[in-house]
């Protein structure tokens, strides 16, 4: 009966009626909330607290500029995007337009500086924008943490300019500050790139006809830097006719996320879903995601009302200077618009911090029409008339403001209620390369499925799609709250599509399943074990498939003998080429241990040794180094060496100590009782004596030889996990009595050296913290941090725990770590 019931409320749950609405609403606010999501290079982001607040963009973060609007009774409503820079005329262009130069000096200048008729001619004469070598437009070097700009520059106003609406569209990294004409007139913390500001009257009142003087004073508080800003106003007048919607609610949900907003008297309904189940490889692979939307009357009335999804073809490219081709097609009946740039350089853009810049964007005529035309006329046709421009059927732009807008639209009609939904894709052509072969993603993984085949089965399976979708977004849910609480619950819920979309997933020549990793904001690495090992709680859960789908190429390129070290590599090459490992340092006990104990958790899950029976020559390998040099390690690098490294590290002996544990279980389920018996015994002489090198008083050392000093201990977990009972309980009971001594409102630092954390590691300390109290007071600053931070990027997992801004990192696979807890319940129920 029990069972029955669940079922009856998973399908009332899943019906098409509840489409539109979450399976519970969240109140999480993130930095940047995900929209459609598939890979490190196919994502969209909304970096804002509401949708029409500003571009769409990618992790990295350009811009991706898709507009939404709503056409209710004649009336036009903006609910995502914001005006679309090429409807506007350059009055003094940034550095993505146009070359410019100003006055700049990087010393504290005198009083008035910002001001028409301070005398600058001391001041050097550079050309914009000014900041470090990977902005793509720095034409002049700033760069030192900690140091600052001020950049001063003569705009000259005609009075037809001052009549329009004006916009200054500014870039800074870190914090940035806008002065008119002496006074200020914006202030805003962390990066920004090509961020727009309305001039509001009192604004635009401090300008004149003739010259005038703007001035930006830029403070890079660490690594990248950049300064720029330019001086815009409307093109098209009939824009002046768009009002903001009113968004009234966001939930985030694993797979999809829930927008409300008011459109006169109408209301609007939008769920962005991407999904990337992780039980079906099909989908979680297909670079489709949905767009659906329901408006309903809140007067009682019917409306006449077009739905309206314009596209720039910035979500093609990388560079705004890169010339792109958009055409107007017909596959398997169905129209297409479609966007890509002309050079078409195949997996030739690596690196981090990149877009991708080969194969094409798509948006098909799915319960709607689509139109290929120049932007303002497409904008004025759809406020003025409800309609489309007759589509071109080719556009060739060379200029980053003389582009075509890909457009979408739906007439509903005249109506009281209606729904529908469309659908946006891209395909990257080839999307990886390894070992010197070119592959497509999973789902094209035959040779023969193409985009078209797969926007067919999107829209052919919408409703089972979705329900299975929804199932999903419950089960995430409810899984975090019967391990947490409702924060704990939102927190997952909203990181689900950021970890999965930081994957690439195919399958080689061989039949291997193989789900590479990017190291996103960090270096660009592909398939970096120490990315792999704190993601892994998510996948350990869900699809253990998926963790040796990450596993298993660092296995392979040690058979293969290019990689003949006895320790695992640490990556495979710089996203999306992975022929070989790139970074320039190694981590043995990292990567070894990291290696064995996921190995080792595996075969725990699974009962059996199967999968590592493939590699046990190289794990044995692995292992025995672990026993010989793990116990005291050397000066050797570790994945939280952000302070720099040091010997005798105790936390990354912990992780050499659970490895050789780990060879012993494996050992234990392949029935050598007499390997695991010799193996387990040395990890216990090991824990032994580490607790007796770590020990200080009431807490356990960063370093054994360096007096006063702390750590997180999270590689101890396995210990709980396992029941192998090497180290005293005593050792974490006294850890978390520290921790508690040393959090800051935004989580407990990594270690005694700085105020930052990783927040990934937090997670994994609460997920073995003793009871309900200790895990909250764990688990909820980091909530706070993701609530707060003033960093508008996706979840960064490196932040500073006073300030809740972001240290480093962003959309990275390790945030799968906050599962941790969750995964040990379910260890705890067998």
């Amino acid at each position: 009966m029990l069972l029955v019931a669940l079922l009856a409320t998973f399908l009332v749950y899943a019906k098409a009626d509840n489409f539109y609405e979450p399976y519970r609403q969240t109140a999480l606010r993130l930095p940047a909330v995900p929209l459609i999501t598939n890979d490190p290079y196919f994502t969209l982001w909304s970096p804002y607290d509401h949708l029409n607040d500003g571009n769409i963009t990618h992790w990295s973060p350009r811009q991706k500029p898709l507009e939404g609007l709503l056409r209710v009774d004649g009336q036009v409503y903006r609910f995502m995007g914001t005006p679309a820079k090429k409807l506007l005329d350059v009055v003094a262009p940034n550095a993505e337009d146009a070359e410019w130069e100003g006055r700049y000096t990087t010393d504290t200048p005198a009083d008035g500086w910002q001001k028409p008729g301070f005398d600058d001619t001391a001041w050097k004469q550079g050309k914009a924008a000014f900041g470090t070598k990977e902005n793509l437009t720095m034409r002049t070097l700033w760069t030192g943490d900690g140091s600052n700009i001020y950049i001063r520059r003569t705009v000259t106003l005609t009075a037809d300019q001052l009549a329009r609406d004006l916009y200054v569209i500014w870039s800074h990294d870190d914090d940035g500050a806008l002065f008119i004409n002496g006074t200020q007139v914006r202030s805003e913390k962390g990066y920004r790139d090509g961020a727009r500001i309305a001039l509001t009257a009192d604004m635009k009142r401090l300008l004149h006809e003739g010259e005038n003087l703007i001035a930006m004073h830029g403070h890079n508080g660490t690594k990248g830097a950049l300064a720029d800003f330019g001086l815009y106003c409307d093109a098209a007048p009939v824009l002046k006719e768009i009002r903001q919607a009113r968004q009234t609610s966001v939930s985030v949900l694993a797979t999809s996320t829930y927008y409300t907003f008011e459109c006169g008297p109408v209301k609007l309904d939008v769920v962005f879903t991407s999904p990337m189940l992780y039980d079906d490889l099909e989908l979680l692979s297909t670079p489709v995601g949905y767009i659906s939307y329901r408006v309903a009357a809140t007067d009682g009335k019917t409306h006449d009302v077009q739905f309206f999804m314009g596209a720039d073809p910035m979500v093609a490219k990388f560079k705004k200077p890169q010339p792109t081709r958009s055409t107007f097609e017909t596959h398997n009946g169905v129209n297409y618009v479609k966007t890509g740039t002309i050079n078409q350089a195949i997996l030739a853009t690596k690196g981090d911090g990149v877009c991708i810049d080969w194969g094409y964007f798509y948006m098909p005529a799915v319960n709607g029409t689509v139109s290929l035309g120049e932007s303002t006329a497409m904008m004025t046709a759809f406020i003025r008339k409800g309609a489309l421009l007759a589509t071109q059927t080719e556009m060739i732009s060379r200029k980053s403001y003389d582009v075509p807008t890909l457009a979408y639209m739906r007439n509903l009609g005249q109506v009281s209620t209606a729904e529908s939904y469309m659908m946006i894709g891209y395909d990257e052509i080839f999307d990886i390369e390894y070992m010197f072969h070119r592959y497509k993603g999973y789902w094209a993984r035959d040779g023969r499925t193409t985009i078209f085949d797969a926007f067919d089965r999107y829209h052919r399976d919408y409703q089972n799609i979705m329900e299975r979708s929804r199932l999903l977004d419950k089960r995430i849910y409810d899984d975090a709250l019967a391990a947490g609480n409702v924060h704990y619950a939102e927190l997952l819920s909203a990181s689900y599509r950021h970890v999965m979309a930081a994957h690439k997933l195919f399958e080689d020549n061989d039949g291997n399943l193989l789900f590479f990793s990017k190291e996103n904001a960090s270096n660009g690495c592909v398939n970096t074990v120490d990315l792999t090992y704190p993601s892994a709680p998510l996948f350990l859960i869900y699809n253990p498939e998926l963790v040796k789908a990450m596993m298993t190429s660092i296995f392979e390129y040690s058979r293969s003998g290019r990689w003949d070290k006895p320790f695992a590599a640490h990556d495979l090459g710089t996203y999306p080429i992975a022929n070989g490992q790139v970074y320039g340092a190694d981590m043995p006990l990292e990567e070894a241990g990291n290696m064995l104990t996921l190995a080792a958790e595996i075969s725990r899950i699974e009962g059996n040794t199967a999968y590592a029976d493939r590699y046990w020559d190289i794990i044995t390998t692995w292992a025995d180094y672990l026993v010989e040099h793990g116990l005291d390690p050397a000066n050797q690098l570790c994945t939280d060496d952000f302070a720099g490294h040091w010997a005798h590290n105790a936390n990354l002996a912990l992780k050499a100590i659970m490895g050789v544990a780990g060879y012993a279980k494996m050992a234990e389920i392949r029935g050598n009782a007499d390997v695991a018996k010799r193996y387990m015994d040395k990890a216990r002489e090991m824990g032994k004596q580490w607790e007796q090198m770590a020990r200080e008083g009431d807490h356990y050392r960063l370093a054994y030889d360096r007096e006063g000093t702390w750590s997180q201990k999270y590689n101890i977990v396995w210990d709980k996990m396992w029941g192998t009972h090497i180290f005293s309980d005593k050792v974490m009971d006294r850890e978390f009595k520290y921790y508690l001594t040393k959090q800051n409102k935004y989580g407990l630092p990594l270690d005694c050296r700085k105020d930052y954390t990783k927040s990934d590691w937090i997670m994994w300390l609460a997920g073995m913290a003793p009871n309900a109290k200790t895990f909250e007071a764990l688990m909820e600053p980091v909530y706070t941090y993701v609530n707060e931070t003033p960093t508008r990027v996706p979840i960064s997992d490196w932040h500073n725990t006073k300030t809740g801004r972001q240290q480093g990192f962003k959309a990275r696979s390790v945030i799968g770590g906050y599962w941790m807890k969750v995964l040990m319940d379910k260890n705890k129920k067998k």
